[in-house]
């Protein structure tokens, strides 16, 4: 596992294939930030109440100018499932060999769970804010919200 990236670094390229074939490069945002949030597993209750809450505030990102994108190492017939089912309107990545996470050294949580961390990156490819919290999925939209918004306040 690589050592965690974090406030401050320059994140790693993103370049991953989305639930529909559709490939995101961090690189081609332009002058966006991107809130990059991993979870471990599709339509685990966590994981969906987080994906949810991002879905909630979708707008409230969008109006800021900012990016979100979803991974875990789930297919991307899992992530099309999941995306539908609960109407995400943001990618969600696929991470099959796990190597996004291993770039941004996201750990795992006991040991044995893909962790759950969340990244607000800015428009120059620094990471903004971290933030790691397994059990509370909702909060990872709430600090990302925030973050986003510090970013805004500063660009002014």
């Amino acid at each position: 596992m690589a050592m965690a990236v974090g406030v401050g670094d320059r994140a790693p390229l993103v370049a991953l294939l989305d639930q529909n074939g559709v490939e995101r490069r961090s690189d081609q945002l332009g002058t966006r930030p991107l809130v990059l949030f991993f979870y471990p597993k599709d339509d685990t209750p966590g994981c969906t109440m987080e994906a949810c809450a991002f879905r909630d505030s979708y707008t409230e990102f969008q109006t800021l100018g900012a990016e979100v994108w979803g991974v875990s190492s789930d297919d991307a017939a899992s992530h099309q499932r999941f995306a539908g089912r609960h109407q995400l309107p943001y990618p969600l990545l696929v991470d099959r060999g796990q190597g996004l996470r291993r770039a941004f050294g996201v750990p795992n949580a006991l040991l044995l769970l893909p962790g759950r961390v969340t990244y607000v990156i800015d428009a120059t490819g620094v990471i903004r804010h971290c933030f790691n919290n397994l059990l509370d999925g909702a909060a990872h939209r709430r600090e990302a919200l925030q973050a986003v918004q510090r970013l805004q306040t500063q660009a002014a």
